[in-house]
């Protein structure tokens, strides 16, 4: 199943400067993982030590937000499209979180 990933700017390093990729996987979960296979490192920039998505990033699914769907284990179906976003905010917090991508 094809799924096609935006990876925002701070990322694109990582995927080869590529903005969009393509993942086979059945959940948000698992395409955060078969990111990671591909491009090494991805994952400790968008999920925490516990696996979940860090609250400085957004992943939307066609649009939609997973945390107001089924958050990480969001199912996908071929043809979907996921956007990862960081989030805009401002504080030294934020800095410091966002500093964390580059």
């Amino acid at each position: 199943m094809a799924v096609k990933v935006r990876i925002p700017t701070p990322l694109q390093k990582l995927t080869k400067d590529k903005a969009e990729v393509e993942v086979s996987a059945a959940t948000v979960h698992d395409l955060i993982d078969d990111l990671d296979r591909s491009y090494p490192g991805i994952k400790e920039r968008i999920c925490d030590e516990k696996g979940n998505v860090r609250r400085f990033v957004n992943i939307f699914l066609n649009e939609e937000d997973i945390r107001f769907l089924d958050k990480e284990k969001t199912a996908l179906k071929d043809g979907d499209e996921v956007s990862i976003l960081p989030a805009i905010a401002g504080g030294s917090a934020y800095l410091h979180s966002f500093s964390s991508w580059c």
